[in-house]
């Protein structure tokens, strides 16, 4: 798990395979404890599922089900981690009483803060229609591991829009913006006699200036004094010295994702970046380890990716991982750090791909169960042994003869005779044969061995191991309307249908596929370009997260 990973899957089995205290930070965005019949957003196999299993009782079940995903994510966080919890008022007593409050867990005495997120100004329904406040704030539990907790307290809230900062330093000069801050001490506070100096021919009262004089004629080097018409002089505060606002725990200064924003994908309750960004910066460091077990609309590990973090996402939902792979490429740059995509179905050409062999004969194995060779030369054949040291033997084809059983029992009594002998007395497999099918010949010998010799060798079929299928096949088309606009057709096949399609409609070879257009149902696009030669690329998604891509060339001419 030393790679970033997006993995599909259930996140309790994952978080079982993650190694203890390996991660630095956790941020848990769980469903909601709220309607249901709004909370399926993707719609596809894997969310459904989950949503079933999540809602088959009351709040106690609920917790019940959140709770033993809380202890994996405890287990796996290091001494020095900590956790945010995101939820919402319907559950979150619940949540912090039940769950995490509790000793075996993070415990009272580990809490540091309910942060107050106020999303919106303008909250669902009419809290006058219903007697009641609107409900405008989410919670986010924040708890360390222990006492010895990595908390980075120079995060500082600096956000502020332009409007605002053209009312705070509304003054300016050659050198910008700036706002008058006083440079003479507050009568209030006594006299100075130290800070009484002249300086271009004013002398303050006994109250003194607010600096020495070395410091002062710094402030006036650097063209930040000013002096009023009556003589008196101020100090020009100016916009990249405001060290902003120390942050609290209401968090009011970030609002959920608009319709319109750059950052809408179109997943309803999808988390600003900020908001993201705030987390990860206040509590963990370049290279340390994020953790997200509800990916949903990808925001943790496209921002934690962004900030030199390496990072582990799980989701359920194949269009929730496919989604968030998609916004790692759109974002991608030549720093950009690799990461591994795991999907529950493998991509079948890439695990017949001749180039990769050994990398095949690794993977398998491991999935297998065993401990692949780390070298190609020298081992008889042989590709891995069980944890017990019975060989295993990969091939990377389809009906495998007998030549091959022939040639592999050979090769087990000469790698360890003693343990060849060990295996057939006590009636166990002499080794192993994986491959993507077997021919007649392999299976009748070994039938025979076994019946004739009492040797048992134990042919394994690939898709006994791990479920692969065929990506998708697409096609794009485009046809020219009027003013250089262009429509684009994608036509898609697939084993398993197809989810959805996103669209690069300004593809590049070099830098690879980075999409305009995320989500599309329907293969359908309409857009207009300027003149010249342009490259459109089309990915289709099917349901098991395979994909495929096609693309068309355009050259757009002005008409006269």
């Amino acid at each position: 798990m030393s790679n970033n990973k997006l993995i599909l899957g259930d996140n309790l089995e994952i978080l079982k395979n993650i190694e203890s205290e390996s991660v630095d930070l956790i941020y848990a965005d769980p469903p909601f404890f709220s309607n249901r019949d709004y909370e399926v957003i993707w719609g596809d196999e894997g969310e459904i599922r989950s949503f079933e299993d999540r809602w088959a009782g009351d709040i106690s079940h609920y917790i019940g089900w959140l709770r033993e995903r809380v202890e994996e994510m405890y287990r796996v966080l290091k001494p020095t981690g900590v956790m945010f919890l995101h939820c919402d008022w319907h559950a979150s007593h619940y949540i912090k009483v039940d769950i995490l409050d509790r000793k075996d867990l993070f415990g009272r005495n580990n809490f540091l803060n309910e942060i107050i997120w106020k999303r919106t100004n303008t909250p669902k329904g009419s809290q006058y229609e219903n007697r009641q406040f609107g409900n405008v704030t989410d919670s986010i539990f924040f708890y360390a591991k222990s006492k010895n907790y990595f908390f980075d307290d120079r995060i500082i809230r600096t956000q502020i829009d332009e409007d605002e900062l053209e009312k705070k330093y509304s003054k300016t000069d050659e050198k910008g913006m700036y706002y008058e801050y006083p440079i003479l001490r507050s009568k209030s506070k006594g006299k100075r006699p130290n800070l009484v100096y002249e300086y271009k021919g004013f002398t303050p009262p006994d109250y003194g200036w607010v600096v020495n004089k070395e410091k002062l004629i710094e402030i006036d080097e650097r063209g930040d004094l000013g002096w009023r018409t009556n003589g008196q002089p101020f100090r020009k505060f100016r916009p990249d010295e405001d060290p902003g606002l120390i942050i609290d725990n209401l968090w009011d200064d970030i609002l959920r994702i608009q319709s319109n924003s750059k950052e809408a994908i179109g997943y309803p309750t999808q988390k600003p970046e900020a908001l993201l960004e705030r987390i990860i910066l206040c509590a963990s460091k370049e290279g340390d380890l994020v953790l997200d077990p509800f990916v949903g609309g990808g925001t943790t590990v496209v921002v934690a990716d962004k900030l030199n973090r390496r990072w582990i996402g799980i989701d359920q939902s194949v269009m929730a991982v496919k989604v968030t792979d998609l916004r790692l490429k759109k974002q991608r740059d030549a720093f950009s750090q690799d990461y591994e995509l795991v999907l529950r179905t493998y991509d079948y050409d890439k695990l017949r791909d001749p180039k990769r062999a050994f990398e095949f004969e690794k993977f398998i194995v491991e999935k297998f169960g065993g401990i692949p060779n780390k070298k190609q030369r020298g081992d008889l054949g042989l590709d891995g042994k069980m944890p017990d040291k019975t060989p295993i033997q990969v091939k990377q084809q389809d009906n495998v003869g007998r030549n091959v059983v022939d040639n592999f029992i050979a090769a087990v009594q000469r790698y360890d005779k003693k343990l060849f002998d060990k295996n057939v007395k006590d009636g166990k497999p002499a080794g192993y044969i994986i491959a993507f099918s077997f021919g007649k010949g392999a299976i009748e010998e070994v039938a025979r061995l076994k019946t004739k010799e009492k040797i048992l060798i134990e042919l394994v079929k690939v898709s006994n191991i791990v479920d692969y299928g065929k990506r998708p096949k697409v096609s794009l088309t485009a046809d020219e309307l009027e003013n250089n606009e262009y429509q684009f057709m994608a036509q898609a096949e697939s084993e398993n249908e197809i989810e959805f399609f996103s669209w690069d409609l300004h593809h590049n070879e070099k830098i690879g596929f980075k999409p305009d257009i995320l989500l599309d149902k329907y293969g359908k696009q309409k857009h207009k370009f300027k003149e010249g030669v342009h490259k459109i690329a089309v990915e289709a998604i099917d349901k098991q997260g395979l994909d495929a891509q096609d693309k068309v060339k355009i050259e757009v001419k002005t008409k006269k």
